[in-house]
């Protein structure tokens, strides 16, 4: 699958803020990976950002982008809404390509995305980064490991203060449905529950509630939701993005036991189970995506399998459109 020597060229389309610390650099830290070329519509900060970040081409054409014989793999780092066309084009050209979560903007377009890539040359991959990260991986061998026994059940709690950009009234594509798919819920609660599909196996069945208590925009600003995995376990959360304080609590209860941690928040992993407490303090990577990017490398190269490739990405999604049925 690496079909230019000894490192996989990556291109990214829309090299915005995600990729200025959270996954651009790292590209090029990743042994046996290159970051050969970016792509935006704006030619000033484009040749800004690769001058900034040693990048050898620029395009302002994503068509010319995955066009380029050179490259090997595309990150689209754009919203959502035109995830399904970058995709579908990426998978046209035979080129390996790695979505920004969400994977698109409803469980449809995940399915059409997936279904374009199976009989291809190519892989596909989503940026549930969490899913490689080592914190959370510490927390999955917890559970595999028996520390809490059965698990019995799921909480997340997350609120916050409206931000600044709420309280504007300039345009915000996190808040047009039409371009990520919903509201801040669907930007945010979709990195948690992916990491509990990772922690849990797939969950079977969602409802939510989900409505509008601010009027700042049109999107859902207060969900609630419950849920069950295909083992039985059980899962519940709410998420409110009009609140007085800020909250990102989650707690994992077994049978014999339970772990708590924040998705988001800086926070230790706090174990407590029947051989006793544990507290690990685990931090992550300069840039986050570190070791996403190290783990599409390699599965690109047969070493091993990445977390997040070909449909898997797309099952949070199925349960996003169930908890948010009713609100669309």
């Amino acid at each position: 699958m690496n079909r230019h020597g000894d490192a996989i060229n990556w291109g990214i389309i829309g090299c915005g803020d995600v990729t200025e610390v959270k996954s651009g650099p790292a590209f090029n830290k990743v042994a046996g990976s290159h970051l050969l070329a970016v792509m935006r519509r704006d030619r000033e900060k484009l040749r800004d950002y690769a001058a900034r970040h040693g990048v050898p081409k620029t395009y302002a054409s994503a068509d010319e982008l995955i066009q380029d014989p050179e490259i090997d793999a595309i990150y689209v780092a754009t919203p959502p809404g035109s995830h399904r066309e970058y995709a579908l084009k990426c998978a046209s050209a035979n080129k390996h390509c790695c979505l920004e979560k969400p994977m698109a903007l409803d469980f449809d377009q995940c399915r059409e995305i997936a279904t374009a890539f199976e009989d291809k040359d190519a892989q596909l991959f989503v940026a549930y980064y969490r899913r490689s990260l080592p914190r959370f991986n510490r927390v999955k061998a917890w559970i595999d490991g028996g520390k809490i026994g059965t698990l019995r059940h799921i909480n997340w709690s997350y609120s916050r203060a409206p931000s600044p950009v709420d309280l504007s009234p300039e345009y915000n594509w996190r808040t047009d449905s039409a371009v990520s798919g919903g509201g801040h819920f669907v930007d945010l609660a979709c990195h948690g529950l992916d990491l509990f599909i990772h922690l849990a196996g797939d969950i079977r069945d969602a409802k939510g509630i989900a409505v509008n208590q601010q009027n700042l925009y049109d999107a859902e600003d207060a969900v609630s939701a419950c849920w069950v995995f295909d083992s039985g376990a059980t899962g519940a959360g709410f998420w409110n993005f009009g609140a007085s304080e800020y909250a990102d609590d989650v707690v994992i209860h077994g049978s014999r036991g339970s772990i708590r941690f924040s998705v988001f928040a800086d926070r230790p992993l706090v174990l407590e189970c029947e051989d006793g407490s544990e507290v690990v303090e685990i931090a992550h990577p300069e840039n986050i995506q570190y070791f996403h990017i190290e783990n599409m490398v390699k599965h690109l190269n047969g070493e091993s399998r990445h977390p997040v490739a070909g449909a898997e990405g797309g099952k949070v999604s199925r349960v996003m459109d169930q908890i948010l049925t009713d609100f669309r």
